[in-house]
């Protein structure tokens, strides 16, 4: 039997939003196709152990009943050749199924329990029935054991093509759980993740960032199991998706909580707050109502440097963050232009960062990289154990003229990612693109840390080669003067 590559999957995968579309959103075609996804992941690698524990032990009844002998324990009724049989109430079916699934294995409580295929969503029972017996039938075609698959990491490389293909597909909704690739790509580049490290994305999403710092811990030498990844996601569908993620890229062990990170934060040991060796997160732009009636009576002490304002929540998140660092911690974040020069609260709280020499770099990025908002971001690294010789100074990087222009949005490119990573290793001055700036220049500018302000990011002006352009310009005359011979001798022959 022919292997199941990466191509195949991802358009057979694809082609079961076509099933989808028309009849429901288009924010909503994840939820089910993730869910089914995983059922079929989860049966038919239970079929794959089973039927090895049976021929190696003969004991059927070992191999099939018994939940210690499989990673993930899949009762009978929720078996995919079973869940194929139903011809009537299939949402009430596979909602049984799933729940039945997570009876028998605490580790996934909730994470397709969460998606509902009874739900009206999906039309009136009779159209319902037709989509997921369709959706059901589509799935059935293809083999997800391990022994089918191309290699080992298809499944977590398709899924993760599909969280940014759904993104794309629901526009401003797909950036409240993706955060473009590449961008992650690049953060993860700068926070340089190490085998041993607890890392955390406080507002995770679909877990792209974390699963980026273990491709990155990976890709350099070392063991992706030998980090420890916790997150926390507000949004239910988004945290299931998040874990669904983890599991299929291998990463049962990341803890990721539900609830708001800032209103009710669950990374906590003996009452406080986790730390971390690196924190990176992509929180809500300029999110109001984040939490400010809590803030004040905080019991975590995390905004010793101010409380944002009401309507603000940026440097709320960011703070919460800093908070979570360990002594020798550092963070990764984007957040919208205005975080680095609005004044009132947002002003003392940037100053009081800047003089306890938290701020390591600014790095400006293209407009339009993200789902849903056309504005240009930034990103701060902030640094709990800054190296002497950067101690006192912030290393700004005014990255937004290079990227690739794309139809729906801009993208950076490997290339621009290798430039933004080298200027920060090697912190040199390269005109018109970044430089370290001393704290005191920053003060004079009152704590302002607009890029403009430090690089000059005027574009540069085009040389103009006036003999060319002369030369340039008599060829033209010598045209027009033909044409004009032209045109005179048919209006003669014309009579006119």
């Amino acid at each position: 039997m022919e292997k199941l590559t990466f191509d195949k999957l991802k358009t057979k995968v694809w082609e079961a939003a076509d099933i989808l579309r028309g009849s429901i959103d288009s924010s909503d075609y994840k939820n089910y196709i993730f869910g089914l996804l995983f059922l079929k992941r989860l049966s038919d690698v239970f079929e794959e152990e089973a039927e090895k524990i049976e021929k190696e032990t003969g004991d059927k009844d070992l191999a099939w009943n018994d939940p210690d002998e499989h990673q993930f324990f899949v009762p009978e009724r929720a078996r995919w050749e079973n869940i194929r049989k139903v011809t009537s109430q299939v949402g009430d079916a596979l909602n049984k199924a799933a729940a039945e699934i997570e009876d028998k294995n605490p580790i996934i409580e909730g994470v397709i329990a969460s998606i509902d295929f009874n739900s009206d969503k999906l039309g009136d029972i009779k159209q319902r029935d037709g989509t997921l017996l369709r959706l059901i039938q589509h799935f059935s075609t293809i083999s997800m054991k391990n022994t089918d698959l191309a290699n080992p990491d298809i499944l977590g490389n398709v899924y993760e093509y599909l969280i940014e293909k759904f993104a794309d597909d629901a526009g401003k909704k797909g950036g409240e759980f993706y955060t473009p690739r590449k961008v992650v790509q690049l953060i993860v580049n700068l926070l340089q993740p190490k085998e041993g490290m607890r890392i955390c994305d406080c507002t995770t999403g679909s877990g792209g960032m974390l699963i980026e710092c273990a491709h990155y811990v990976k890709k350099h030498k070392g063991n992706p199991r030998n980090i420890s990844l916790y997150g926390q996601e507000k949004n239910m569908g988004t945290w299931s998706i998040c874990k669904m993620n983890m599991l299929l890229h291998g990463l049962p062990d990341a803890d990721i909580r539900k609830g708001d990170t800032i209103r009710e934060p669950k990374l906590l040991v003996d009452g406080q707050l986790m730390l971390f060796d690196r924190v990176i997160a992509n929180p809500p732009f300029s999110l109001d109502k984040w939490g400010h009636e809590v803030a004040e009576q905080d019991g975590f002490g995390r905004f010793r440097h101010g409380i944002a304002p009401k309507t603000r929540g940026d440097w709320a998140f960011v703070q919460h963050m800093v908070a979570t660092l360990n002594s020798k911690g550092k963070l990764g974040v984007v957040v919208p232009h205005g975080v680095l020069f609005r004044g009132a609260s947002e002003g003392k709280i940037r100053q009081a960062m800047i003089e306890e020499d938290l701020v390591e770099a600014v790095i400006g990025l293209p407009s339009a990289l993200f789902y849903g908002t056309g504005i240009p971001a930034a990103i701060l690294i902030i640094n709990k154990n800054k190296p002497a010789e950067r101690k006192g100074k912030i290393f700004f990087v005014h990255a937004a003229e290079e990227y690739e222009s794309l139809k729906r949005q801009n993208k950076l490119r490997d290339q621009d990612i290798e430039k933004i990573s080298n200027a920060l290793k090697d912190y040199k001055e390269i005109e018109k693109y970044c430089r370290a700036v001393d704290v005191s220049e920053i003060a004079e500018n009152d704590y302002n840390l607009n890029i403009s302000r430090y690089i000059d990011t005027t574009p540069e002006e085009e040389e103009i080669d006036v003999k060319a352009a002369v030369k340039e310009l008599h060829e033209i005359e010598k045209k027009r003067k033909v044409v004009e011979d032209k045109m005179n001798k048919y209006l003669t022959e014309l009579g006119l």
